[in-house]
């Protein structure tokens, strides 16, 4: 039990700001090993948004604002570490080479792509839940689910897919054992039934939030294989983004 919590904590050290550090041990895990936690960081990230999204709610604020709200929230918490993958990914797609690309993803400037990428996604997140907004319970459960069902994916993308660098995140992390990720898996899973059970028909429901968040993080991961030749810390940020808002504008469409 001593291990799971001591990974458990490593996970929220290494993709939240929580002030957390104290509880890891004095030899810490690695976090390959932490992996099949990533969802449980979600969760508590994305229970962190539900709250505030509750709190905004009782308060009488519009949807809109609410849902931006717990969306800053949740940006907070994380220290926009996935939001700034998802922009270093964008600026990185404009360049000509692989190398080229690379360089471009380390560069902390942002471009115009950059940008845009969050805008776009920001704004596609913001907009879903303050569609659900009026169904409070389902709105908080598809904060929260959906942040934790997205970063399983990025246990699999690091255990799925080669390093693209010889040193940074995606390589220093190592590789997750198969249990670490059948256990990130099975809890993204066991996090999508939180909205799916608040819609009409929840099997059908779990499915189609299931491949909505499947495609859109298959779909970046190819594109980074084709570009980039494997994984980057940033690479793992951006899939959390494109799946949880795949997602959210899935369910905005169920419910």
């Amino acid at each position: 039990m001593a291990r799971l919590l001591a990974q458990a904590a490593l996970a929220l050290v290494w993709l939240t700001r929580l002030p957390v550090g104290r509880l890891l041990p004095a030899s810490p895990p690695t976090l390959a090993q932490a992996a099949w936690a990533f969802p449980l960081v979600g969760l508590a990230v994305g229970f962190i948004g539900a709250a505030v999204l509750g709190l905004a709610a009782l308060a009488g604020l519009p949807g809109m604002v609410a849902a931006l709200l717990a969306v800053g929230a949740m940006i907070l918490a994380t220290g926009a570490l996935h939001e700034d993958g998802l922009a270093d990914c964008a600026d990185g797609s404009g360049g000509a080479t692989r190398e080229r690309r690379l360089e471009i993803m380390r560069d902390s400037r942002i471009g115009s792509y950059g940008v845009l990428a969050l805008v776009l996604v920001t704004g596609l997140r913001v907009a879903a839940i303050a569609a659900l907004v009026a169904q409070p319970w389902l709105a908080a459960a598809a904060v929260a689910g959906l942040a934790a069902a997205s970063r399983a994916g990025m246990a699999l993308g690091l255990g799925l897919m080669p390093p693209a660098r010889h040193d940074g995140l995606g390589h220093a992390a190592g590789r997750p054992t198969r249990g670490a990720m059948l256990a990130a898996l099975a809890l993204g899973a066991a996090a999508l039934m939180l909205p799916a059970l608040g819609l009409p028909h929840p099997a059908a429901g779990w499915l189609v939030l299931a491949a909505a968040v499947a495609a859109a993080q298959l779909w970046l991961a190819r594109r980074a294989l084709r570009a980039l030749g494997g994984q980057t810390g940033d690479v793992l940020g951006a899939m959390q983004q494109a799946g949880e808002t795949a997602g959210l504008v899935a369910l905005a469409a169920l419910a």
